[in-house]
Parts: C-alpha cells; structure tokens; sequence
C-alpha cells in the first residue's frame, strides 16, 4: 500500500465523514472510506470507497482484513434523537454493537498497534453526574463510550474517545445552523416556508466547524493517549438569538419568520461552564475557522445546491 499512512474511516458517507475524507487525502494519508453505497462518491486518488453495512461482522472484518488501517476514525453509527425513540434497539446495535464488531476485528487480524477514535457525543447526557441518559440515543452513545474504552482496555487496543459538540459547516447536515441557512434560503427564493421553531432563544451551544473538528480528531489519532476522553469544541456557547442575528447579517431578509419556545432558564449560563478543549490545546490544536466563515460557507452551500433537498 505504499508509505503513505492509512487511515479506515467509517460513516463516510455522512456529514463529518465526507469532511473526514477530503481533510485526511489533503493531508496525504491513503483514505478507505467505509460507506454503505458504492455508487454517486466523488473520485479522489487518494480515497477509495468501500461498500460495507458496520452491522455486517464478516464484512467489517473483511474490509479491515484487506485495508489494514494504521488509524481507523470511526464516525458511523446512528444520531437521530427522535428515530432512537421509534427503533431503540437499533440505535444500540447501530452504535454499540458495530464499534464492537469494528474492535473486534481489528483485533483478531493482528492490529494491536492500530490506534482508533471512536466519535461519542456531547450530547448523549448533561453535564450533571452521575450520567443520567434521557432518551435511548444519548443511552447508545454513553454505552458505545464505556464498551470502547473497555474492549481497548481488555484486548490491548489503542481506543481513544472525542466527544463533538455541534458541528457545523457546509454539507448535509440536519443540525440546527443547517436547518436555519435552509430556511433562510427558501425565504431568499421568495418561498413561503412555514415559521422556523427554536426551542428557546436564550438556549446555548457550543458551535464548531466541522473542518476543524476533522483538524481535531486527525491531531488525536496521532498524539492523544490511548484510553483518554477528548472534548471537541470550541470553548464557547452562543445562544440561539445569537444565531438568528448572525445569520440575519448574511441575507437581505427583513422577515426571519422565527417563532422562539418559552425561556430556557439558561440566558444567565456562563461561557466558562461549557467543557474546554484544554487536552486539545495543549497538544497543540486551534480551531481556524471563523465563525463568521462558517456561517457563510453554509449559506453558500444551500444557496447553491442545498435549498431544494
């Protein structure tokens, strides 16, 4: 396979994982990019698409078998809050069980040396301990965290864990930046969309380009200490009105049609009680990318071809 680092990349169909793709062949890795479709991925020298549902153990070993990845990023699974109510027990296979299946093979081919980042969330629990999951998504990932770390402690694996916050950018995303640019473009168009819902405008998040987010993880498959915890985000909470009024910069909208929930309670949080990427800065990482890039670069992207799906 040539000198080239390699590097298996599960879920990269999906929005980070396309980021994932193209960051990591920029920066001359060999990418096998596990997707469950062969057909419609952009052609890249230095990606090579692998069709290959995570739920099929045999397969995953095969393809781990063939690729022999020095670094696996593992990005795939499911991430919907509201499907996880509808199909609970596929949320545990679909998260769990294929990271499982994923150490699994790594380990029975041999790969001992082989270090894996497995993307957790953020989201799966609030800050409170101890963890109290609130719907079967957030109880997938804290479970997916807690086996991950265990099988890598069990088998000798190099598991490391992020834990992403909001990531945003362009792409196909069903994140809250993405739905609003979406809306706002449909207004733009002269549609008649209806009112865009926030939950609550005093909410807060923190948000971070996904592009810098791929920075991160690609920094921790190289340096991060094995069996470590990583939060990925920027340090900064913005509140949802915040959000509406950046974005209000960036069209000629007059009429958002925003209609915000009742008070969250939260307008007074302070931006120094969201998790810090401290880890991450000390091993050197900064996020690059502007806020107000970001924003634009999503706008862009529905303006361009988004808008319509």
């Amino acid at each position: 396979m040539g000198d080239r680092a390699t590097v298996l990349i599960t879920g990269a169909g999906g929005f980070t994982g396309r980021h994932a793709c193209q960051r990591f062949a920029a920066k001359g890795y060999r990418v096998f990019a596990m997707v469950r479709k062969e057909v419609g991925w952009p052609a890249h020298r230095q990606v090579e698409y692998i069709s290959c549902d995570l739920t099929d153990r045999a397969g995953v070993k095969r393809v781990v078998e063939r690729t022999r990845p020095q670094y696996v990023l593992h990005l795939g699974g499911k991430n919907s809050v509201p499907d996880s109510w509808a199909q609970p027990l596929l949320y545990m296979e679909s998260n769990v069980m294929t990271t499982l299946y994923l150490l699994d093979a790594l380990h029975s081919c041999g790969l001992g040396d082989s270090r894996i980042l497995v993307a957790g969330s953020r989201l799966k629990f609030g800050l409170e301990r101890p963890l109290r999951p609130t719907h079967p998504y957030g109880l997938s990932k804290t479970l997916q965290e807690a086996a991950a770390l265990a099988w890598g402690k069990l088998f000798q694996l190099g598991v490391l864990i992020a834990e992403p916050g909001n990531l945003i950018g362009a792409g196909p995303s069903t994140g809250i930046c993405s739905l609003l640019a979406r809306h706002v473009v449909r207004l733009e168009r002269g549609e008649s969309p209806p009112p865009f819902q926030l939950s609550a405008a005093d909410a807060r998040r923190d948000f971070l380009d996904v592009r810098d987010a791929v920075d991160a993880y690609e920094m921790l498959l190289r340096k991060g200490e094995i069996g470590e915890v990583y939060p990925v985000c920027s340090g900064r909470e913005r509140s949802l009105a915040e959000l509406v009024e950046d974005f209000a910069q960036l069209t000629t909208v007059t009429d958002m049609r925003i209609q915000a929930g009742p008070s969250s309670g939260s307008g007074s949080a302070s931006p120094s009680e969201p998790p810090l990427p401290q880890a991450l800065w000390d091993l050197g990482w900064r996020a690059n990318v502007a806020w107000e890039q970001s924003l634009l670069d999503i706008m862009d992207y529905f303006r361009k071809e988004g808008a319509a799906t």
